[in-house]
């Protein structure tokens, strides 16, 4: 004889497939309050409109196996604010669904809503529950469903404070991953007319996804129903909560075996280097860029560029003989890291900015992001002493370290004849290497400036167009007559700083714990193990004007495609996401920069824009990574 629980699950799923059944025989085309109050003896209702025609399990007499781990990907809030789907997860139980506003079809996206909404009123009436609960849903549609169209579609549906959000995304490219990781396909009206969404064919599916981003129930049609539904919240909710106790490394690994991530970094096999001749590039004026030139009391030498180039690579300089400069400004990274959106010094210490190129630090007046240095000769100083940088206490001892090792006293008469090792030398051998990291002769400047038609493409051209006009580009990354920095080496506000040091703490925070691939941990807990985020005001703390908060100095833009993350503080990881933050808008503030503003552009001219700056790549580029190659790199044993 059966168990009574075989037995109910059994009547529950013949009643499903019956329902089912009729599900599939259901007629679109059916206004959605329409259908929640006066269903027609013509359509056929999936189970969600009326009563559910049995009693449920109870909750907690049952289990929800994980079915897998929830997608992520970026969405746009109803108020225009850019997030990601797992930084709205992880802290409270989800559902999520995926809808369209203009759905007419009364078993689709109407009845996903209206169930939803039936199971807020039910989690209402239960407030230390319904707290614990966040409703999800996400636009099939971006190019219709703008954030505001989003904000009507759901108010009225809305009631008080419950925690639904309704979101979008910036387009087609950002929404289709998301669709892929959740097993969404949807199928357009091709019968549409220009400008107009038309239909969109797709399978109902609600996703329940629990408090460590795992999915443990999909709802279709047949089986949405909001006390159905209540009861799998409900027993979820009597789970232990299972957080992240960042205990180990790398706890969960859920997707990183089977990722696409693959590292840019090479391993000490595979440097195999040929020299670039560096001397030569203080005698050649590139493409594109001014000539070379040097420090008034700094003259290039070949002996300088030489010896600078190998203190360069050299770990023995940090303090504990493990951490050089090429370790944050790595060669074949575009002389930046690409795997860390801030730096990450001597013994693991977290820094607070990312790491910016050096390619062309030669033309820059200001160095560091907050500009506070000038002198390419003086600035290496700040890396060499900081403690989670190089963790040096004193020149002193970074110039008694180097005295020691046997090459370099040598090194140093030849380049610095009667000088020897000293703070001035020092500083004057790194800047001699890094002021020749020349890279010109990109496609733009082909064609810009030689005259070369067929130099960039037609996609190419449009995108410098909107560059140069409707985009706004050009008034910070300033295009000269005769050659082009793409930089006017001044101060803004993006409201990037501001956005971070005036955002509260989330509940949840993502964790890397390896290249490409990070969890959510709970707020707290990072906390308890970590020291806590340093406040960034910019410009402010060196001239502690209260008008220069959150100003960070105009990157170059030459090479900008090899040189990701972005921003100071390596918040937006591709250029994309950097076209879309100024498209928005930047992040409103009381300083911002007047220069930032909403742009209006389209999806295919942002496609536009990103091919422009993919021809700013230097045609140098991988000379100058195979030359830092023949460096060896330094030894960190005993002398």
């Amino acid at each position: 004889m059966p168990e009574a629980g075989e037995a109910s699950t059994r009547l529950v799923s013949d009643r499903l497939t019956g329902l089912l059944l009729l599900f599939i025989l259901a007629s679109p085309g059916l206004d959605v309050r329409a259908a929640q109050d006066e269903p027609t003896q013509s359509q056929v209702l999936a189970p969600g409109w009326s009563e559910l025609e049995f009693e449920p399990p109870e909750a907690g007499s049952y289990q929800l196996p994980p079915i897998g781990m929830a997608g992520d990907g970026r969405v746009i809030t109803s108020d225009g604010e850019e997030t990601t789907l797992h930084a709205l997860m992880g802290d409270k139980v989800v559902v999520l669904s995926f809808i369209y506003s203009s759905c007419s079809d009364a078993n689709g996206c109407p009845l996903a809503t209206h169930v939803l909404e039936k199971l807020q009123d039910q989690l209402l009436e239960d407030k230390s529950r319904g707290e614990g609960v966040r409703f999800i849903s996400l636009s099939f549609d971006p190019g219709q469903d703008t954030p505001e169209v989003m904000k009507r579609y759901g108010r009225p549906y809305i009631s008080g404070n419950f925690d639904w959000y309704f979101l979008t995304t910036s387009g087609q490219p950002a929404l289709e991953p998301i669709l892929e990781t959740y097993g969404q396909s949807i199928v357009r009206d091709p019968n549409a007319e220009e400008g107009e969404a038309g239909n969109i064919s797709h399978i109902l599916r609600v996703f329940l996804v629990d408090r460590n981003l795992r999915i443990r129930n999909i709802f279709s049609a047949s089986y949405l129903h909001a006390d159905t539904m209540l009861n799998d919240i409900r027993t979820l909710q009597m789970e232990p909560y299972e957080v992240h106790a960042l205990q180990g490394p790398g706890d969960n690994k859920a997707g990183y075996e089977s990722s696409n991530y693959q590292t840019r970094a090479q391993s000490l096999e595979r440097r195999k280097g040929v020299s670039a001749e560096l001397w030569s590039a203080e005698f050649t004026q590139p493409l594109g860029l001014p000539a070379i030139t040097s420090a008034p009391n700094n003259p290039l030498t070949e002996e300088k560029i030489a010896l600078g180039r190998l203190l360069f690579f050299d770990r023995r300089l940090s303090h504990n003989n493990t951490f050089s400069c090429a370790m944050c400004h790595v060669p074949e990274q575009g002389f930046t890291s690409n795997e860390l959106a801030t730096a990450v010094g001597i013994e693991g210490r977290t820094v607070r900015r990312n790491s910016p190129t050096i390619y062309n630090v030669a033309y820059l007046e200001r160095l560091f992001h907050d500009g506070r240095e000038s002198s390419l000769e003086q600035q290496i100083w700040g890396p060499l002493l900081a403690h989670n940088e190089m963790g040096n206490p004193s020149v002193g001892l970074v110039i008694d370290q180097i005295t020691r090792i046997p090459e370099y006293p040598a090194m140093f008469e030849k380049a610095f004849p009667g000088r020897g090792v000293s703070m001035e030398t020092v500083g004057k051998a790194l800047a001699s290497y890094e002021r020749v990291l020349v890279s010109g002769n990109s496609p733009f400047d082909r064609w810009y400036y030689g005259k070369e038609k067929d130099a960039m493409n037609a996609e190419q051209q449009a995108g410098f167009r909107l560059f140069t006009g409707q985009a706004g580009c050009a008034a910070c990354h300033l295009v000269g007559k005769d050659w082009s920095l793409f930089t006017d080496n001044r101060m803004h506000n993006t409201g990037i700083g501001y956005r971070h040091s005036m955002s509260k703490t989330p509940a949840n925070t993502r964790v890397q714990i390896a290249p490409g691939e990070s969890i959510l941990v709970r707020g707290d807990i990072v906390a308890d193990a970590s020291e806590p985020r340093p406040n960034d005001l910019g410009l402010y703390e060196i001239t502690e004007n209260p008008d220069d908060r959150w100003k960070y100095r105009t990157p170059s833009l030459r090479n900008v495609a090899l040189t990701a993350p972005y921003m100071h503080d390596g918040s937006l990881s591709t250029l994309k996401d950097v076209i879309e933050f100024y498209n928005r808008g930047g992040v409103e503030n009381e300083l911002l920069d007047p220069l930032v503003r909403p742009l209006g552009l389209t999806q295919e001219e942002i496609g536009q824009l990103l091919s422009f700056l993919d021809a700013l790549t230097g045609d140098n580029v991988d000379r100058l990574v195979a030359d830092a190659f023949t460096v060896p790199v330094g030894n960190t044993g005993s002398d």
